[in-house]
C-alpha cells in the first residue's frame, strides 16, 4: 500500500470512492487540494501517513471500489449525475438546516456565541451555492455538453479553450471560497461535536452540518478532478487530430 503515498488525493478517491471516507476521518482535502500527493497531504496535516494507509488498505481488501465508475461516463452523464445528486441534495438541505440553525441558534446562542457565526456563515454558504449552481446548470455545464457533442460529431471543436477554461476557473474559485467557511465551520463545531447541553435539534444541526461538508467534498471533486479536466482535455485531444 505504500505505492498511494506517491498518488494523488483526487487519484485515490477517483480509483476508489470508499476512500473519501478515510480522508474525511483525517480531513485532507481530496477535492480543492486533491492534487496533492498523500505524502504531502499528510505531511502538511502532521498526520502519521501509516495511519491513514492502515485505514485505505482495510477499503481495498473489500474489493468495493464504492459505487458508480465515474471514468467511464461520458461528460454529459456526469453533469447530470451532478446536477441530479448533488444539486439536488444542496438545494433540498439548504433551507432546511438554515431554518434549524436559526432556531438553535436564536435559543442556545447566548450561552453558545459560536451559533450565531455558524449560522452567519452557513447562510453565506447558502447564498453563493445557488448562484454558483445555477451558473453551473444555466453556463458551464452546457457548454462542456455541447463541446462533448463537437468532438463526437466532428473530432474538431471550432472555439476557443476559454469557452470552457474561463467558467472552469471562476467555479473553482467559488469552490475553494465555499469550503474554507465549511472549514471554518468545522472549526467553530469542534469538528461537529456538539457541547454537553445541547438538546436534540441543536445536535441534529451538527450532524446536517457534517453531512452536508462530506457531500459537498464529493460534489467537488467530481467537478475540479473529473469533470473539469476532461472537458479541457477534449481541447488537446483535438490538437492532435
Amino acid at each position: 500500500m505504500t505505492e498511494l503515498l506517491d498518488q494523488t488525493l483526487a487519484s485515490i478517491v477517483t480509483g476508489n470512492h470508499q476512500s473519501a471516507a478515510v480522508f474525511e476521518k483525517y480531513n485532507l482535502d481530496f477535492c480543492c487540494r486533491g492534487k496533492r500527493s498523500l505524502q504531502e497531504a499528510c505531511r502538511e496535516n502532521k498526520i502519521n501517513p501509516a495511519s491513514v494507509l492502515l485505514d485505505l488498505e482495510k477499503i481495498y481488501e473489500s474489493k468495493d471500489s464504492g459505487g458508480d465508475d465515474f471514468s467511464a461516463m461520458s461528460l454529459q452523464e456526469l453533469s447530470t449525475y451532478i446536477v441530479n445528486t448533488h444539486h439536488q441534495y444542496v438545494k433540498r438541505e439548504m433551507p432546511v438546516m438554515l431554518a434549524y440553525l436559526q432556531k438553535v441558534s436564536s435559543k442556545h446562542g447566548e450561552r453558545h456565541p459560536e451559533l450565531l457565526k455558524i449560522t452567519a456563515l452557513f447562510a453565506a454558504v447558502c447564498e453563493e451555492m445557488e448562484m454558483h449552481m445555477m451558473k453551473e446548470e444555466k453556463i458551464l455545464f452546457p457548454r462542456i455538453d455541447e463541446v462533448e457533442k463537437m468532438y463526437r460529431e466532428n473530432g474538431s471543436i471550432p472555439v476557443s479553450s476559454t469557452f470552457i477554461s474561463a467558467p472552469v476557473s471562476i467555479m473553482e474559485q467559488e469552490h475553494d471560497h465555499a469550503g474554507s467557511m465549511l472549514q471554518e465551520i468545522r472549526e467553530l463545531t469542534s469538528d461537529y461535536h456538539a457541547p454537553t447541553d445541547a438538546c436534540t435539534t441543536y445536535k441534529l444541526c451538527y450532524a446536517a452540518l457534517q453531512a452536508f461538508e462530506q457531500d459537498l467534498h464529493r460534489h467537488v471533486h467530481l467537478e475540479n478532478n473529473l469533470l473539469f479536466p476532461a472537458a479541457m482535455k477534449l481541447f488537446s485531444r483535438e490538437s492532435l487530430n
